[in-house]
């Protein structure tokens, strides 16, 4: 069955990949000799198997960096290129000379596919702070109060690297959090790269009195033992939940839960066996499920990411269809819901329609109005 699937895959990969190429040479075509046709052959099939080739070519920064971006080509011409064609069949119901029109929608394109790039780069590397004030009807704090700062989808790896990492420690710390929590995918499957960045050593400068908390996503996962990177993430100072549960400071609760997609991960119920619900409970959730269930065991807020809010739309449509909870805030009952659009981005080093972000949560217990 796997092997039907990636057949169908790789076939319609290959077809919009022609169509891609086709479209490009038809453009260029008049201004170039004959003789350049195999050298943009051989571009594109390079191109196009780029990002296989990182994934076959363990630890190479060039392929990586080179399949990346043409991710993000491929994703943004595949929106693009039906309209412009479509465009131009429009124009030859006018009296437009086709000539001047087949030279003007390649120049349209490229003008665009650069716009789009440098806005979505922009977006994806230039992280907003996203704030939010929710209320937990229990006792906690002696002053009542609590500053969460949550980051999630980091893909720590050759583009979201040492910069993208120092970025966010730094606005980490400036916001002054009582605690930090790190809701899944630190890495992006592999994690050469964030050993040779010294990305651990980076996040050992969050400052939090109360600690620094992590879960475990579907991307926290490479050729080898989970355990390894448990122990190199908490190397950093960073407490990992791997279906575990812990005390902070006597009057709070924490439970990080493995991801969605492990089928050795415990039921909820029994994490919450011993748990006393008297008190507040935060759960690090990394996919945005079964919000029901959390409400049922008594979770008074689950901190998510997962859906990168889409990442390039329209895939907000789809998360928005796949999630009661796609993205921000939903109380549901009892339950708080947010789920962050993450801090770095899979794939394509772009976003379009999202934006990279640090969540900030103010939470006040009901002790704060006493």
């Amino acid at each position: 069955m796997f092997i039907i699937i990636g057949l169908v895959f790789i076939v319609v990969y290959a077809l919009i990949v022609f169509y891609i190429g086709w479209s490009g040479w038809t453009w260029i075509k008049p201004a170039v000799s004959r003789r350049f046709r195999l050298f943009y052959i051989i571009t594109l099939v390079f191109l196009a198997s780029s990002l296989f080739l990182s994934r076959i070519v363990a630890g190479s920064t060039i392929l990586s960096v080179i399949g990346s971006y043409w991710l993000a080509l491929f994703s943004l011409l595949i929106m693009l290129l039906p309209l412009v064609h479509l465009t131009v069949w429009l124009t030859k119901l006018t009296r437009l000379p086709r000539h001047a029109i087949q030279k003007w929608s390649g120049i349209v394109t490229l003008l665009l596919l650069v716009a789009l790039l440098g806005y979505g780069s922009f977006n994806a590397f230039s992280p907003t702070v996203r704030s939010y004030d929710i209320h937990i009807d229990k006792k906690g704090t002696a002053n009542g109060e609590l500053h969460i700062v949550m980051a999630s989808d980091m893909h720590f790896g050759y583009l979201s690297g040492k910069g993208h990492a120092q970025r966010m420690v730094e606005e980490i710390n400036a916001l002054k959090p009582d605690i930090v929590l790190l809701p899944g995918d630190i890495v992006d499957d592999d994690i050469l790269p964030y050993k040779e960045n010294g990305i651990g050593d980076i996040l050992s400068e969050i400052e939090a009195p109360l600690g620094v908390f992590a879960s475990l996503g579907n991307h926290d996962r490479f050729k080898g033992e989970t355990e390894e990177l448990v122990a190199l993430i908490e190397e950093s100072g960073i407490q990992v939940l791997y279906d575990e549960t812990t005390q902070v400071g006597d009057w709070l609760t924490l439970v990080g839960r493995k991801d969605y997609s492990d089928t050795e991960r415990a039921e909820l119920d029994r994490l919450m066996e011993d748990i006393d619900r008297s008190g507040p409970v935060i759960m690090l959730e990394h996919q945005p499920v079964e919000l029901g269930i959390a409400e049922e065991q008594g979770i008074d807020l689950m901190l998510s990411g997962h859906t990168h809010h889409g990442q390039i739309a329209p895939g907000n449509l789809i998360t928005d269809r796949l999630f009661e909870n796609d993205w921000g805030y939903l109380q549901k009952g009892s339950l708080h819901s947010i789920v962050s659009s993450g801090y770095g981005f899979w794939g394509p080093p772009i976003r379009i329609g999202s934006r990279a972000e640090i969540v900030s949560i103010h939470v006040r217990f009901s002790n704060s109005e006493s």
